[in-house]
């Protein structure tokens, strides 16, 4: 049994995971703190946050027994295995995670946060065989909205944008509506509970280009909503409905386009309830493995390393 170290600075999560060759694993994830009434953080306040949270997360792991003879060690150094893809905050994870491999003289191994994701995803659905086929994939999150061909490459996934947002992602339509709200960022869970409190069913038809649309026109729906008086728990559920029926939309058409592929969904969106009524025949990350999370990362790590690599 071999133990993969797994580790994810993404832009509002610290996280450290071991994934083990067995099929089990621990993630120990923190939230970065974001001032009341902020929409983010800037990237050096981030990496800040990250340098000083990760060994913290390494504590943990060490508590439920799992930081123990480490057999490679995996990290998310950019958001997309795209050229051109970077954030600064990712520097704390990828600088962390060589310094740990070569003191314990094992490999270390480079991912995207988008493959980590996928990858987490699979796993925490129960279909880790997923990995091993082509899927259609939604990255559904705060920073991203895109729908990907994903296929397996030497072990690895590689992942193709085939359609998504041109502008705002779906993570940010629901943090500026929960900002409008007056609830705390990031204001996706917030958001969940207040729309299941009413049942009405207007939404707002976002137009759909081949697989391409985009969420400007949504937002100036809720702004302008909010100015007519509607109620929070209203205006909640009419954003949610567009984006999931959107999505809805999207998916159908894609399936289309590329027959008889499984539709996953990762990313912290895909974590919503209505979301996941509507796209009822997909495959759904466990909530808890919706968000970020270094999982993803540690299972990656473990595959290359039975790869002999």
């Amino acid at each position: 049994m071999s133990n993969c170290l797994g580790i994810d600075t993404s832009n509002y999560t610290t996280s450290a995971a071991v994934y083990r060759s067995e099929g089990t694993g621990c993630n120990c994830s923190r939230l970065l703190d974001v001032e009341k009434g902020s929409m983010g953080l800037r990237q050096s306040d981030a990496l800040f946050q990250h340098v000083k949270q990760l060994p913290k997360r390494f504590q943990a792991l060490k508590q439920e027994c799992f930081l123990s003879e480490i057999a490679a060690v995996g990290a998310s150094t950019r958001p997309r295995a795209v050229e051109g893809s970077y954030m600064p905050c990712f520097l704390a994870g990828a600088s962390q995670g060589q310094v740990l491999a070569d003191t314990l003289h094992v490999p270390f191994y480079e991912f995207s946060h988008q493959q980590g994701h996928i990858a987490a995803a699979c796993w925490s659905a129960g279909q880790p065989e997923l990995l091993n086929q082509p899927i259609l994939a939604w990255h559904l999150s705060g920073g991203t909205t895109e729908l990907l061909m994903v296929v397996p490459e030497n072990g690895d996934v590689r992942a193709a944008r085939v359609g998504g947002t041109t502008d705002i992602s779906a993570g940010q339509l629901i943090d500026r509506t929960g900002k409008l709200l007056k609830l705390e960022f990031p204001a996706g869970k917030a958001l969940d509970v207040l729309a299941n409190e009413t049942e009405q069913k207007e939404r707002f038809r976002v137009r759909l280009d081949g697989l391409e649309f985009s969420f400007s026109g949504m937002e100036n729906q809720v702004q302008r909503l909010i100015e007519k008086g509607a109620e929070p728990s209203e205006i909640a559920r009419y954003a949610l409905l567009s984006i999931a029926s959107l999505v809805r939309r999207a998916t159908d058409k894609a399936k289309l386009l590329y027959p008889g592929l499984p539709v996953l969904c990762s990313g912290g969106v895909a974590s919503n309830s209505i979301l996941r009524a509507f796209l009822y025949d997909a495959v759904f990350a466990a909530p808890e493995f919706s968000t970020d999370n270094a999982m993803g990362i540690a299972i990656l790590a473990e595959r290359r390393l039975q790869r002999g690599e």
